[in-house]
């Protein structure tokens, strides 16, 4: 019975911590966009070797480093669901075309974009996922990126600048525990294990 009710009382602990970050998260929206590192004058190359290119072949080729780099679109306008949700979220078809409909339209992998957005019905894009964690793992993008306040590219590497997004760090569970430790969070197993 006491260890049941030692159990209990963890689990209250941590889902108090929790809604105590979630409640916080909410209120405090007066922070920056998240950094990146690209300079100022950075200019992605025009054209890309992709042969030589780490990560996945996707079946449209899009550059974050155009986009996230050159142009310094703010990761939030494509991954909506990033402050909210445990998973980023992708861009709708309607995202995309909403600057596409007027710029590169010359361009061939804009051209794919166009054909799935006007196709009858639309055809949404089949993106192969990049960033690969253990089913047991649990990591809530919304707990790191608005509560913690971690930017994109302290697990994702520089993305700003690659031409194709690949997995920078091993995402490994000492590679966690040592960001837990560095930053004086929870290592409590039930955090990422639930």
């Amino acid at each position: 019975m006491r260890n049941c009710l030692g159990a209990l009382a963890r689990a209250v602990d941590v889902i108090a911590c929790l809604a105590l970050l979630a409640v916080v998260g909410c209120i405090d929206d007066r922070r920056e966009p998240p950094r990146t590192t690209t300079p100022a004058d950075f200019v992605a190359p025009a054209k890309v070797d992709t042969a030589h290119l780490r990560g996945p072949v996707q079946p449209i080729f899009f550059r974050h480093d155009v986009h996230a780099g050159q142009y310094k679109m703010d990761c939030r306008y494509c991954h909506y669901a990033v402050e909210v949700s445990p998973h980023p979220g992708l861009p709708s078809l309607y995202t995309c075309m909403g600057c596409h409909l007027l710029t590169a339209t010359d361009n061939p992998e804009v051209g794919k974009v166009r054909e799935a957005r006007f196709a009858d019905p639309p055809r949404p894009i089949e993106w192969v996922k990049v960033h690969r964690l253990p089913q047991f793992v649990h990591f809530p993008h919304m707990r790191h990126v608005k509560a913690a306040g971690i930017t994109c590219q302290t697990c994702h590497g520089p993305i700003q600048e690659m031409p194709r997004v690949y997995q920078y760090s091993s995402l490994k569970m000492g590679w966690c525990l040592d960001c837990h430790q560095k930053n004086k969070v929870t290592i409590d197993c039930t955090v990422c294990h639930y």
